[in-house]
C-alpha cells in the first residue's frame, strides 16, 4: 500500500532528520549497534516505519534500524492454525446442530497484513465463523452430513475472497460436525400433530396427507367435518378451497376461532403477512392482537404493523401445522422480518394456542 507523495518540504525534513539520526549511529557505534542492529530469519519479514512512513519489508538476515526515528514490526510467515469454537446453528430443515472449524492459513504480504487489519487472527476467526453460518443456513441436516469435504472447500473460497485484500491466504478448512442437538423439525411427522391441525391440512389440501396421518381414506368431495377435542364441532365446511381463494387465505382465516383475549394480552401486537403465492405474485394478510379477541383477515390493517413477515404460501402452511418453527424459519431465510425480531418471535404463542 503505496504512501501518498510528499511535499517538498516534507521530503526535506524527512531528509534531514534521517541523516542526523544516521549520524548519531555513527558517532555512537558500536554501543548504538546492539539497539540498531536486528536480525531477522528467513521465516519473518520486518516492517520498518521511518517518521511513521512504511518501508518496504526488510529481511531475511541483518537489518539495521536508526534511533528514535525508527519502528518496526515483525510478520510470521509460516503457516498457522486455529479452531472455531462449536457453536449452534440451524439448518434450512429446522435442526439444530453443534458445527466447528479447523482453519489453517498463512500471510504472503506482509505490508497489507500490518496495514490493513488490526487483529489479524480475530478478523479471520469472524470471517471464518460468518463463512460457516451463512453456508450452513442454506442446507438441511443430511446434506450437510454428507457432503462435508464440499462445504468445506466452499468455506475455503469464500474466506479467501475476503482475506486477500488483507495479505493474507487460507490454505485449509475442515468442517466438524460436533453433534446434532434437535433432529429436522419439517420433515413428515403426521402422527405427532395435533387431530386439529391434521383436519386442518385435510381440509385444505384434500386428502393428501393421508398417507401421513396414517393412510385414513380421504373426505368426500363435498363436505368434512373439523373436530376439536375441547370445543363442539364446528360447522361442515367446504374440503377445498375455492380455485380463486389462495391456500393462504384458507389457512390465516381458520385461525380466528382460537384467537382470544388471553392471547392478545400475551402477544399485544399486530403482524402483516406478506404471503408469496406459487403463482410468483404476493398477497397481503393481517393478525391484530392488539384489541378485543384478535382477529385475522385479507389486506393490510388499519394501523402500522408491528412487524411485516415475508414468506411462501408453503412455509406458511408449515408453520401453521407446526411442522416449521418461527426461529428456524427466520434462521434458514424462509421467514423473513421487517421490524422487532422479538416481537416476530411472539408467533410461537400463536401456534401453541393452535394445540
Amino acid at each position: 500500500m503505496p504512501d501518498a507523495p510528499q511535499s517538498w518540504p516534507s521530503c526535506l525534513c524527512h531528509g534531514l532528520i534521517s541523516f542526523l539520526g544516521f549520524l548519531l549511529l555513527l558517532v555512537t557505534f558500536p554501543i548504538s549497534g546492539w539497539f540498531a542492529l536486528k536480525i531477522v530469519p528467513t521465516y519473518e519479514r520486518m516492517i520498518v516505519f521511518r517518521l511513521g512512513r512504511i518501508r518496504t519489508p526488510q529481511g531475511p538476515g541483518m537489518v539495521l534500524l536508526l534511533p528514535f526515528i525508527d519502528s518496526f514490526q515483525r510478520v510470521d510467515l509460516r503457516t498457522r492454525a486455529f479452531n472455531v469454537p462449536p457453536c449452534k446453528l440451524a439448518s434450512k430443515d429446522g435442526a439444530v446442530l453443534s458445527v466447528g472449524a479447523d482453519v489453517q492459513f498463512r500471510i504472503w504480504d506482509p505490508v497489507l497484513s500490518v496495514m490493513t487489519v488490526k487483529d489479524l487472527n480475530t478478523a479471520t476467526r469472524m470471517t471464518a465463523q460468518n463463512a460457516m453460518t451463512k453456508a450452513l443456513l442454506k442446507r438441511p441436516l443430511r446434506e450437510i452430513q454428507m457432503e462435508k469435504l464440499k462445504i468445506s472447500d466452499q468455506l475455503l473460497l469464500e474466506i479467501n475472497d475476503v482475506t486477500r485484500a488483507w495479505g493474507l491466504e487460507v490454505d485449509r478448512v475442515e468442517l466438524a460436525v460436533e453433534a446434532v442437538l434437535q433432529p429436522p423439525q419439517d420433515s413428515p411427522t403426521g402422527p405427532n400433530l395435533d387431530s386439529t391441525l391434521q383436519q386442518l391440512a385435510l381440509h385444505f389440501l384434500g386428502g393428501s396427507m393421508n398417507s401421513v396421518a396414517g393412510g385414513a381414506p380421504s373426505p368426500g368431495p363435498d363436505t368434512v367435518e373439523m373436530v376439536s377435542e375441547v370445543e363442539p364441532p364446528a360447522p361442515q365446511v367446504g374440503a377445498r378451497p375455492s380455485p380463486k381463494q389462495p391456500l393462504a387465505e384458507g389457512l390465516l382465516t381458520a385461525l380466528q376461532p382460537f384467537l382470544s383475549e388471553a392471547l392478545v394480552n400475551q402477544v399485544g401486537a399486530c403482524y402483516q403477512f406478506n404471503v408469496i403465492l406459487p403463482s410468483g405474485t404476493q398477497s397481503a394478510y393481517f393478525l391484530d392482537l392488539t384489541t378485543g379477541q384478535g382477529r385475522v383477515g385479507h389486506g393490510v390493517p388499519d394501523g402500522i404493523p408491528d412487524v411485516v413477515v415475508e414468506m411462501a404460501e408453503a412455509d406458511l402452511r408449515a408453520l401453521l401445522c407446526r411442522e416449521l418453527r418461527p426461529l428456524g424459519a427466520y434462521m434458514s431465510g424462509r421467514l423473513k422480518v421487517k421490524g422487532d425480531l422479538a416481537v416476530a418471535m411472539k408467533l410461537e404463542a400463536v401456534l401453541r394456542a393452535l394445540k
